[in-house]
């Protein structure tokens, strides 16, 4: 795997790469270290136990966080093949909104264009749609629950299970350690409730089960969606009302950071570059330095659609699977060709999304060719997008691995008087 590659995948904020990134190797560590820094200001004993708790909750939770959604869809995909469906089938394909490319895509559509096709590989397609066409309800209830039990499983294990269990070692450890010495204490000055600052008493429930029947949602959709329900978790499982409201408040700040701020970011440094470094950088660093695409620009062989229309695009995708272009869109997941080449009609095609990408791409190739070295042009573009997704992952993990912790303390700091995790310590009666 390349450099670019690398840069690449963590550029791509619909999928899980920046997300792991910024999760694993830069927010954990920076997560623990500071609550050991905040803690430490008060209470050694506490530091050591919010170390501790905190290293638990960063990593197992990533681990369940990141992987538990994927491994549970791999685990009801292999039920519903058993059943001889095939979860590859996209229900959008019976929608009916022709703005999005119904008029050329479809199940009744795709059946009957690609019928006809002697390819072993469309043959299987067309039967699978062809199975789940007359048994669109059964279809249906499979991937609701595939979409509830990848949501609901992870956030059940990571907000409801997990806490109890990390307080439960915590009470545990310090329960042995009173035996061994009496005297020690792990706090050593009051502090004012929450009711004090607001007057009222404020209690949490628990959560309810977030169900939809959407089923053709990205893995980081769902992710987002997981994270709401563990907000709900670990709000209604603080071992008080000032952690909860410590809690509510540092997972909150994480999913905007995490799902809506770089999306956000990388549109700010994309249009930054233009006018800065007069160069398109809205296609993926992979397209922008390939050197068949240089060549094609400087010959002037390169193949695009010739407008957005959605006939055009469709004919354009399945004429010339093998073009520049349409192998672009397939890497990017635009679309999907099968082993035989031909465009898998199982799968739906976003007529906006390609749409868009089909604009970006004619830009770039119209600037690089007019840009006089098309080489360096190119060069120029790759390397200013590199640098945006590096500096989108920098700037976002500032927010999340030091801005937002440090938020969460001053927020704690302001609610209890306190710097120490408030479900660490201990209340004088």
């Amino acid at each position: 795997m390349t450099i670019t590659s690398i840069i690449s995948a963590i550029g791509n904020n619909s999928t899980i790469y920046p997300l792991l990134v910024r999760d694993c190797f830069i927010e954990a560590p920076s997560k623990i270290l500071i609550a050991r820094k905040e803690n430490m200001k008060e209470s050694r004993e506490i530091a050591n136990d919010a170390t501790r708790e905190r290293f638990i909750d960063e990593y197992v939770t990533s681990a369940i966080w990141l992987g538990g959604i994927p491994a549970t869809e791999k685990i009801v995909d292999k039920f519903i093949v058993k059943k001889g469906y095939n979860p590859a089938v996209n229900l959008n394909l019976f929608k009916t909104d022709k703005t999005r490319g119904k008029k050329f895509q479809g199940i009744e559509y795709n059946i009957k264009k690609f019928g006809s096709m002697a390819q072993k590989d469309v043959q299987e397609a067309v039967a699978d749609l062809v199975k789940i066409k007359n048994n669109k309800s059964v279809f249906e209830k499979m991937l609701t629950k595939k979409f509830a039990a990848a949501t609901i499983i992870p956030t059940v294990i990571m907000g409801f299970i997990l806490p109890p269990l990390n307080f439960a070692l915590t009470r545990k450890l310090r329960k042995q350690k009173e035996t061994q010495n009496p005297q020690v204490s792990n706090y050593t000055k009051p502090r004012p409730s929450f009711s004090e600052f607001t007057g009222k008493d404020i209690t949490f429930t628990g959560a309810r089960s977030l169900v939809s029947t959407i089923a053709n949602l990205r893995t980081v959709d769902k992710m987002a969606i997981s994270d709401g329900g563990l907000t709900v978790g670990r709000v209604s499982t603080s071992r008080n009302k000032e952690e909860a409201y410590m809690n509510a408040f540092r997972m909150t700040g994480s999913i905007i950071l995490n799902f809506v701020t770089p999306a956000y970011i990388a549109k700010g440094l994309d249009k930054l570059a233009k006018k800065l470094f007069k160069v398109n950088v809205d296609l993926d660093p992979l397209i922008l330095g390939n050197k068949n695409l240089i060549e094609a620009i400087e010959s002037g062989t390169v193949e695009i659609p010739k407008s957005g229309n959605a006939k055009v695009l469709f004919d354009f995708i399945d004429s010339k699977p093998e073009s520049f272009f349409s192998q672009s869109a397939a890497k990017m997941g635009k679309l999907t060709y099968m082993k035989s080449g031909i465009r898998d009609p199982r799968r739906f095609v976003d007529l906006r999304d390609l749409r868009k990408f089909r604009n970006e791409f004619e830009t770039f190739v119209n600037n690089a060719a007019s840009s006089g070295n098309i080489e360096k042009f190119a060069k120029k573009a790759k390397g200013v997008k590199c640098f945006n997704i590096l500096a989108n992952i920098g700037i976002s993990s500032f927010l999340l691995a030091v801005a937002l912790p440090k938020a969460q303390y001053l927020f704690n700091k302001f609610v209890t008087g306190s710097y120490l995790d408030p479900g660490l310590v201990k209340k004088n009666n």
